[in-house]
């Protein structure tokens, strides 16, 4: 079946005016609807407007205008039946062969910071998705249907397609574009869905605990499928890696790729652990990550001195790690990190010299990722049967939230290490312990099933690279329940200690913190990573 009519009605219009003069030189009629009408008119293009071929006007503010039957009865007779091409003809109807549309755009009319309510609902689209369906369900079969485009990446195919076939598109092809045409309008729906319920979800105050109650019923996912890894986990395992379209800034799914190997499913867990760990600092800051926890962590003057102090942390654990930073990679940087063997780095940005200097190891994996502070909405956890839905632990303490409870009170060094430490432990798996001292970890004790277990792994950590605990500052992801964790740590050298609180035996912890004459200082807020 040769295209002969094509609706075009876009929010959209990247590639519009070269795709409309591309179909009108091969002789399709032009449909279309206000500013796109007005746009290709403009452009000289010869177009009839919606309200004209229906011979009904646009009512509403507009909000009715492709809701007829002309419309929807163009792009659902199906091609191959005679009764409904005779029922067409009796009504006076035109089929619509091509409908490109794309709809308005809600989700990035929600995401201004200044966005109304009114507004919002303004901006969900009504006569866009009911074309876009109707036209998808009308597809067809090899007797011909309807072609849908919502893509401005499109076009071009859609141009090669209609010249190879000579006027016509392929029955594939068409169920192609279908199919793109109903994930689009899935994760449309679902993003209203999504703002709707969002406003039962009033901001608690600090103190308070959020309502439980205004998670939505119904939970929509829309993901991108990025790129298809080498396996998962294990080699056994298949991969994939989603991107979210509306990824916050900051997050990794906004990384580029400048050399290496493809990314493995391990590469981006533990590059997500490193990135989203390093860039809660805003002094230049190095993290090393194996296997999902920081095994060195430090800030300094330069990045150079930061990777210095994180990788003489655990020397032996950074091997093969995953290096990042959150600040520009310079060439002396780059040099000092070509000495030992890296899977992945990552950092806003790389001087040029930087990056020449890993030209010669082609297997290392450099991404830059745009700083930022976006937070995903929710953190996923898949579970036999379901799915564990949260909001993301993206809490940093306040200033006077932190409460001194010992007699000794931290001096200024110590409290800034305090709080170093404080950072570093929330992306550490519990139980967590991690030793800190003048802006660098000194041993890091990750989970485990007892605490004081962690914190002997933490002594044993800093004795392997041959660092001092001495006056050290330690963090704990959670309270320590009975004093003999404590115990370990102060044993250790350790000056100062912050921790949750919240124990039925917090007030022996303090006594105990008293009686060793250390700082301790409680968060109010645990942790727990798992």
């Amino acid at each position: 079946m040769t295209i002969k009519t094509a609706l075009l009605s876009v929010s959209d219009k990247t590639g519009l005016l070269e795709f409309a003069q591309a179909l009108a030189q091969r002789g399709i009629k032009l449909l279309s609807t206000g500013g796109t009408a007005k746009l290709l008119r403009e452009m000289g293009l010869t177009v009839t407007e919606v309200a004209e071929h229906t011979g009904s006007p646009e009512i509403l503010d507009g909000r009715v205008k492709t809701l007829h039957p002309k419309i929807h009865g163009g792009l659902l007779a199906r091609r191959d039946s005679i009764d409904h091409l005779e029922t067409l003809t009796q009504h006076g109807i035109e089929t619509i062969d091509l409908l490109v549309v794309n709809l308005y755009p809600f989700r990035e009319t929600v995401a201004k910071l200044d966005c109304s309510f009114e507004n919002a609902i303004e901006n969900i689209d009504i006569g866009g998705p009911a074309m876009l369906r109707a036209a998808a369900k009308n597809h067809g079969s090899e007797a011909g249907g309807v072609t849908v485009v919502i893509d401005p990446a499109d076009y071009d195919t859609v141009l090669r397609e209609f010249d190879h076939l000579h006027g016509q598109t392929s029955y594939g092809f068409r169920l192609s574009l279908a199919s793109k045409v109903y994930a689009h309008t899935s994760a449309y729906d679902g993003a209203i869905a999504a703002y709707l319920s969002s406003l039962a979800q009033a901001e608690p105050a600090q103190d308070q605990v959020p309502d439980r109650e205004t998670w939505p019923r119904t939970l929509t996912l829309q993901l991108h499928r990025q790129e298809v890894l080498r396996y998962g986990e294990n080699a056994q395992q298949l991969a994939a890696f989603y991107r979210d379209p509306a990824q916050p800034i900051g997050t990794l799914g906004h990384y580029q790729q400048l050399q290496g190997k493809e990314l493995s499913y391990n590469n981006i867990a533990d590059a997500d652990a490193a990135w989203d760990c390093v860039r809660q600092f805003h002094e230049p800051a190095c993290v090393i990550v194996k296997h999902a926890n920081p095994c060195g962590v430090a800030v300094a003057h330069s990045v150079n001195d930061a990777y210095q102090k994180a990788f003489s942390t655990d020397p032996t654990s950074a091997f093969g790690g995953i290096i990042a930073f959150n600040h520009r990679v310079d060439v002396a940087t780059a040099e000092a990190i070509s000495s030992q063997f890296v899977e992945v780095l990552l950092a806003p940005a790389f001087d040029i010299e930087a990056l020449a200097v890993f030209k010669t190891k082609k297997n290392v994996r450099i991404l830059t990722v745009e700083m930022g502070s976006g937070q995903n909405d929710i953190d996923v956890k898949r579970v036999g049967g379901g799915w564990l839905i949260q909001t993301p632990d993206a809490h940093d303490f306040a200033e006077n939230s932190l409460k001194v409870v010992t007699q000794r009170q931290p001096t200024v060094e110590q409290m800034n290490d305090l709080k170093f430490a404080w950072r570093v432990a929330k992306y550490v798996k519990s139980n967590a312990i991690v030793f800190v001292g003048q802006g660098m970890t000194l041993g890091v004790g990750a989970g485990q099933m007892s605490r004081i277990d962690s914190a002997r792994i933490a002594l044993i950590k800093a004795q392997n690279a041959q660092l001092s605990l001495e006056g050290s500052c330690v963090a704990s992801d959670a309270f320590f329940p009975f004093r003999d964790g404590l115990d370990v740590v102060i044993d250790a050298g350790a000056q100062c200690v912050i921790q949750p609180g919240g124990s039925m035996r917090d007030d022996e912890v303090i006594a105990a913190a008293n009686e060793r004459d250390i700082v301790m200082v409680l968060t109010g807020m645990r942790h727990f990573r798992h």
